[in-house]
């Protein structure tokens, strides 16, 4: 996809035909989570949902805390090009590179105190605690190939590999349904098979990654140079942006942490519910993350060729796109979610559990749609600094309402409090989008 002129019009279906692919890509990712979960549901006990539940969250800790190197290698990946300056783009794949490798290897050497410190925070029972240590001291071993598959995949996105995209990640995550089912079911592996099957997919994925990149057109060997990897400007530029994507992270997992966390205080069956309709939701949410590439990339390249015209034009499509699909989300919910639910388990008190609070899922499209597509424009822009404060105050406010109704409505207030974090991303993130259209100022 070559970045479109200043007086190129941007059409709705051009923003259509990038963002499907993206779509499918990203949504096999909650996918997967969700496959794990229905692998694990079907066998004997919900101790097994209850530990890789656990187990997820603790790598979803771990590695949302660096989603900044997809999020934000995409978005400088995206400007370069619209700037047409490729060694510097091809520069903006090494830096993060670096990073990923370091973070990566950190986490396997302390993976014995991470694990303790949040079985010693959330205190689940003896069972779930023993599910959830089989399922992490597999997986850890794979941090850093997941946070070079970040790398990677970011890349690809910002300089609009849609194809290369959509075949990486569906490469990724396939694989890791298939081997899932054959680990749990055949070889009866139980939790060790889900952890399994994900570290194998993980390493094939960066593999076949390298593989995608050595043969993209923007990769050039002789492209790479000290001066342009470490230049002083584009360093301090990468620590800022980054800097506010992992606040802005640490907002978004402290919210599931604690979440799950007075799920696990309501007992086992309402862990298990609630992990459930937690998989149903990252659904929801990766299917909007498709339109939210999909803006980032255009909004990188308006950022770099310097065109207004096309930032204001994909902001007007970002909005199409932040509520048509929320509807059209809300409605198939609506008709098939007793038929969804039983799919991740054969546990009719499970079942009962999500049913009775899966109402809630209605609400999350429609208020948090805005706030995940409009994430996308700022992060192309690299304008990072609204995302941070908006994610600080919708935590704030999640922490009020939980405080508040929590001790009167237990789970259903539980619910009411993520519904208001997810209210809070939309609305406190739009009120600073006349931040946008000062990025690029009219010529």
């Amino acid at each position: 996809m070559k970045p479109l002129q200043s007086s190129t019009p941007l059409h709705y279906r051009s923003y259509l035909a990038l963002s499907i692919p993206l779509i499918i890509s990203t949504v096999t990712t909650p996918l997967l989570g969700a496959v794990d979960t229905a692998v694990v549901g079907h066998l004997s006990s919900s101790i097994y949902i209850g530990g890789v539940a656990i187990g997820t969250l603790i790598f979803n800790t771990l590695y949302w805390l660096f989603g900044f190197l997809r999020v934000s290698t995409s978005g400088f990946a995206a400007q370069a090009k619209g700037a047409g300056q490729l060694e510097r783009g091809f520069s903006e794949l090494v830096r993060p590179t670096i990073i990923a490798i370091l973070i990566g290897f950190f986490f396997v050497a302390l993976q014995y105190p991470i694990l303790q410190g949040v079985l010693a925070w959330i205190r689940p029972g003896a069972d779930i605690r023993e599910q959830a240590s089989i399922y992490f001291h597999i997986r850890i071993w794979g941090a850093p190939v997941t946070l070079l598959n970040y790398v990677i995949l970011g890349w690809l996105i910002g300089m609009a590999h849609v194809r290369q995209t959509l075949f990486l990640q569906i490469g990724i995550n396939v694989l890791n349904m298939i081997l899932a089912i054959v680990f749990v079911h055949v070889f009866h592996w139980q939790v060790a098979g889900v952890a399994s099957a994900t570290l194998i997919a993980e390493i094939a994925g960066l593999v076949f990654g390298i593989v995608l990149i050595w043969r993209s057109p923007y990769f050039k060997w002789g492209s790479i140079s000290q001066a342009g990897v470490f230049n002083r400007e584009a360093l301090r530029r990468m620590i800022s942006v980054n800097s506010d994507l992992f606040i802005r992270t640490i907002c978004l997992l402290a919210m599931f942490n604690i979440f799950t966390a007075n799920s696990t205080s309501f007992g086992p069956e309402m862990l298990a519910a609630n992990a459930i309709l937690l998989q149903v939701h990252y659904i929801m949410a990766y299917f909007f993350d498709g339109f939210a590439n999909a803006s980032s990339i255009y909004a990188g390249q308006a950022g770099g060729s310097r065109n207004p015209l096309l930032l204001r034009q994909t902001i007007r499509w970002s909005w199409y796109s932040s509520f048509l699909p929320a509807v059209l989300i809300v409605l198939l919910y609506w008709i098939f979610h007793e038929q969804l639910l039983g799919l991740f388990t054969d546990s009719a008190a499970t079942i009962a559990l999500a049913n009775e609070y899966s109402f809630w899922l209605l609400l999350f499209p429609l208020v948090t749609g805005a706030g995940l597509v409009f994430y996308g424009l700022f992060t192309g822009l690299s304008v990072t600094a609204p995302i941070r404060n908006s994610m600080i105050i919708s935590f704030v406010l999640f922490l009020v309402v939980l405080w508040i109704a929590v001790p009167v409505y237990g789970n259903h207030g539980l619910w009411l409090a993520f519904i208001a974090f997810g209210l809070g991303r939309s609305v406190f993130l739009l009120i600073r989008l006349p931040r946008l259209l000062q990025a690029i100022p009219d010529q």
